[in-house]
């Protein structure tokens, strides 16, 4: 996937929205301030994305992908193009990462949010 197609393909999913901060980095977010995924990192064309906190270290051994800078400590990986994931991969994860961040929202905020909703109680 390119740049844009990951960017692209972030704003589909529920909630999120596009932001550039700290000197042009590309922001993508849901409820306003919550981060799933990010460009540019450290002025480099890279793309960084939060990962399950079970899975992080077996991420960051896979050739090409390392932790994100400043943003580890939160389980967060980078990489840089091209990608050394496939499409699928990618899209998998960014959605993995877009649904982490949302788990930890309110209640009221996550429930429009989430691409599972739960169960109605009968």
């Amino acid at each position: 996937m390119t740049a844009e197609q990951v960017a692209t393909f972030c704003l589909n999913l529920p909630g999120a929205r596009e932001d550039i901060k700290w000197g042009g980095v590309r922001v993508f977010s849901v409820a306003e301030t919550k981060m799933f995924a990010l460009f540019h990192l450290s002025g480099r064309d890279g793309l960084a994305f939060k990962v399950d906190a079970d899975l992080f270290l077996g991420f960051c051994d896979r050739p090409g992908i390392r932790p994100a800078p400043y943003l580890a400590r939160a389980h967060w990986v980078s990489m840089a193009a091209p990608y050394p994931l496939s499409d699928n991969e990618l899209q998998a994860l960014l959605t993995r990462s877009h649904q982490l961040v949302v788990s930890k929202l309110p209640k009221r905020l996550k429930l429009a949010l989430l691409l599972d909703p739960p169960a109605a109680d009968s």
